[in-house]
């Protein structure tokens, strides 16, 4: 099976931890914290069921392959962006305002259109290389796509200016700033995930795993063990729970770095949009290591010798970051709806608000694993496919063809003169 059996708690797909204090009278912030709060188990039940829903949609849609998790990124950053847009609308304004929504609809597309341009134009190409004419069409698409977003972005801008009228400038410019920064911090940082993705579900699979595996634990070591509380912003949050989630988390690394990666459809990356079955040599970060314990090793513990593969060791990396930093994107979400006077993004979720309540940890968490996959991973040096890619990017099919035929009398130059047996 696909799976290899890889699925733990997929819970609320990129939720933050939000676990509960139980002190004895002690407050924080103004507030009393839980002591044995009734409503406290019910709303348990109302987080289960719904978790159980989403682990089971979100493992069929790993289980079908990276297309399918692309379209649930888009869906979840369509939800996101709704979400956020709904914050400052102002019902009376927009009545003046017709069209005005439609506005904020067009920057994101555009900038939709440029982030997956970017990220998935190799894959785009390669899965339509096999028809001539829709070949040339998409690489003449991907190599003036940069000047096609412009355009887009730019006749957006001139429609926001012509939409400008008396006694809404406020609003307006105020609702063009906000449209702005829900691109630049919502949507650009969770785009990264799409690049994981084709990168390999690995690296997809696990930052987002251990993302949840920190939010469960910090929940039912807060709910149980809670006792001091961790910060302001959030008196529900406990160090107990802090704690608690950040051993879980480390150890979670490195074991489900083990399981994932004896997976190819995990450690693969994926070339073209298709969505049949992966077969790679997974290199040498996914090939286990052997190590002797010898006299390290105390005389009651079982093993002698273990092996580990090199890509354990840097998933405690992600580990360390998903339970320490990673947090604080649920900090400043808290933060956020403080300054707003709201409880919730949304309700979207039973028992766990909107999708932007469940996503604030997970953007942060796909840059950094992102970042941390092309600065330790992802070789350095020129490879076929980079320079596979800037061929497509920017060479017309002509000129492709001509690079091709150049190449070849290359080649037979060279075989002619060294008389290269590869080329018998």
């Amino acid at each position: 099976m696909r799976l290899n059996g890889v699925f733990v708690e997929y819970a609320n797909l990129g939720a933050c931890w939000k676990d509960t204090v139980t002190t004895d009278g002690n407050k924080a912030d103004g507030q009393t914290l839980l002591v044995s709060d009734r409503n406290k188990y019910k709303s348990m039940l109302i987080r289960t069921y719904s978790t159980v829903w989403m682990i089971g949609g979100f493992a069929f849609l790993v289980y079908m392959g990276h297309l399918y998790i692309w379209a649930m990124v888009v869906v979840i950053q369509i939800f996101m962006a709704t979400e956020l847009f709904n914050l400052l609308r102002k019902s009376s304004e927009e009545k003046q305002l017709p069209g005005f929504r439609l506005l904020n609809w067009h920057f994101f597309f555009t900038a939709m259109l440029f982030t997956y341009g970017r990220f998935l134009s190799r894959e785009l190409v390669n899965t339509v290389s096999s028809d001539h004419l829709l070949y040339k069409l998409v690489s003449s698409l991907i190599k003036y796509q940069m000047f096609i977003c412009y355009f887009l972005y730019i006749s957006g801008f001139v429609w926001f200016i012509l939409t400008l009228k008396k006694k809404t400038y406020k609003y307006q410019f105020k609702q063009y700033a906000w449209t702005h920064m829900i691109l630049l911090t919502v949507f650009a940082q969770s785009s990264f995930t799409v690049a994981n993705i084709f990168e390999g579900m690995f690296w997809f699979l696990l930052p987002a795993s251990l993302i949840v595996i920190n939010d469960i634990a910090a929940y039912l070591f807060g709910f149980f063990l809670g006792r001091t509380p961790l910060i302001k912003l959030s008196p529900k949050k406990t160090w107990e729970g802090f704690i608690g989630a950040s051993v879980t988390t480390i150890i979670s690394a490195f074991l489900l770095a083990n399981v994932m990666g004896r997976s190819q459809w995990f450690t693969c990356p994926r070339k073209d949009l298709s969505t049949g079955w992966l077969q790679c040599d997974p290199g040498p970060m996914f090939k286990p290591e052997h190590y002797y314990l010898g006299d390290w090793a105390p005389q009651w513990f079982p093993w002698k010798e273990v092996f580990v593969m090199p890509v354990q060791w840097h998933a405690l990396a992600l580990g360390l970051f998903a339970s320490i930093i990673a947090p604080f994107g649920g900090f400043f979400a808290s933060g956020f709806k403080r300054a707003f006077k709201i409880k919730d993004f949304g309700d979207s979720i039973p028992g766990h608000g909107g999708i932007t309540d469940r996503m604030d940890c997970q953007m942060v968490m796909a840059v950094f694993a992102y970042i941390y996959h092309q600065s330790f991973i992802s070789p350095h040096n020129f490879s076929v496919d980079a320079i596979l890619d800037q061929i497509l990017r920017n060479l017309t099919y002509e000129e492709q063809r001509n690079l091709y035929e150049q190449l070849g009398e290359m080649l037979g130059n060279l075989c002619k003169a060294d008389k290269l047996a590869a080329c018998l």
